[in-house]
């Protein structure tokens, strides 16, 4: 869920309809409202990736920032003001785009061209393929929709950590004991973190989409919903132009992996199988786990699994990805008198010093060169503060935001039989 595309996104993932393809979008501009998908995206994988909203925001923190002073104890002054909470990453993407308007007729044309050159596909099948597809007023519906408040982590956790679900990892898993245990050698990702995320995304392969991700991704590519507002135009010409090149992906991994492009369904954003990859990610990420020559995320549970532990190790780019046998998380405690410190970016770049300075404690055993992000969550009793280490961060390339990755966290956990907090 998952990966997903070149320009990067803001959303509040939300499996099964945008997941994967959440967390590469730029940062929506100011609107009136997460990531949503955030990375809902989704968080792929292909979420996911079901939009709850889009959170506009601009980029402001990093880690080599020099960490405010503590206040004085003695020092009678106001509580300075926190920045405010965000749920998803903050990603700006400020590359120049085109908004000027082009008729449908010379963009097609213009698509057929460019990805026949590209992909080396004759024209005539991109033509009759695109013939045979169809605009959905529904899915443009579902994209434009009015964006939701952000759930608190409260209200949040519920929808993904409940009875049902733990106990269906506890039994998928079973069933697919062995595959799982050679991925985990293999490369280092437990086997309840690739559970957990099929069980956020898909619940389990119970539901993976309904829409044609042909008529999915025509209609994004050449129809993306317009608000008609000034301020969004940009962002909306890079979100239809993201969806084109994701139609293009798809023509080519329809080829490569021999799959019927118009009988393929998905999520109204074009997320495909069990762990909801968009068609880039599909093609980058994806791999053959069972050695029977093809890469299947549709049919093939040794493929699925295989390429969930894949895009987490590789979806880090320069940061990197999934270390095994490292922490993902670790509870913190705030200090009285020091402000809520509210990070823009999941990148664990924070020194357990710097974090001191900001009034943050470890609650558990941390190794002292450790490097984190901060994660604040509003909880059934209050706050919570919470360590993210580079397994937190692999998590969140999945879907990019904060309560997606504990969700995902903490539904593995409790799928193996460990204790999780409270919500």
């Amino acid at each position: 869920m998952s990966r997903c595309f070149r320009p990067r996104m803001t959303v509040i993932p939300v499996p099964l309809s945008l997941l994967h393809f959440h967390s590469q979008f730029p940062a929506s501009p100011p609107s009136g409202s997460r990531m949503q998908f955030p990375r809902v995206l989704t968080s792929a994988p292909m979420s996911r990736r079901v939009l709850y909203c889009l959170i506009p925001l601009v980029l402001v923190a990093c880690a080599t920032q020099n960490p405010p002073a503590p206040p004085q104890a003695a020092a009678k002054q106001e509580m300075p003001q926190a920045l405010p909470e965000t749920s998803v990453e903050t990603i700006v993407d400020a590359r120049p785009v085109d908004i000027t308007p082009v008729p449908f007729e010379v963009a097609r044309a213009e698509f057929v061209r460019d990805t026949a050159a590209r992909f080396g596909i004759a024209p005539k099948l991109i033509e009759a393929t695109l013939d045979g597809a169809r605009f959905r007023d529904d899915i443009v519906s579902l994209m434009s929709r009015p964006a939701e408040r952000v759930k608190p982590w409260s209200e949040y956790r519920p929808n993904f950590i409940t009875a049902s679900r733990i106990e269906g990892g506890r039994k998928f898993m079973a069933t697919h004991r062995d595959e799982l245990q050679r991925v985990q050698a293999a490369t280092g990702v437990p086997a309840e973190m690739i559970v957990a995320i099929i069980g956020v995304e898909t619940s389990y392969g119970g539901y993976t989409g309904k829409h044609r991700v042909l008529d999915a991704l025509y209609t994004l590519a050449f129809r993306y919903p317009r608000s008609g507002n000034p301020e969004r135009a940009a962002y909306e010409q890079r979100r239809e132009l993201f969806f084109r090149d994701e139609l293009a992906q798809l023509f080519a991994l329809s080829r490569e992996e021999s799959l019927d492009l118009p009988g393929l369904t998905g999520s109204y954003a074009g997320a495909m199988g069990l762990g909801q990859f968009m068609p880039s990610s599909y093609r980058d990420f994806a791999v053959d786990g069972d050695g029977d020559g093809r890469r299947d995320l549709f049919g093939s549970h040794a493929d699925v699994f295989a390429s969930i532990a894949n895009y987490f190790l590789k979806k880090g780019g320069e940061r990197g990805g999934w270390v095994p046998g490292a922490p993902v998380v670790a509870r913190a405690q705030l200090q009285p008198g020091f402000p809520e410190f509210n990070p823009e970016t999941w990148t664990p770049d924070y020194s357990l010093a710097q974090l001191a300075q900001r009034g943050y404690r470890p609650l558990e055993n941390v190794a002292p060169d450790a490097t984190a992000t901060l994660v604040s969550l509003e909880g059934s009793t209050g706050k919570q503060y919470w360590l993210g280490f580079q397994n937190y961060y692999a998590i969140t390339r999945y879907n990019n935001s904060k309560m997606y990755a504990m969700a995902v966290y903490q539904l593995s956990q409790a799928i193996a039989g460990r204790e999780i907090p409270a919500a």
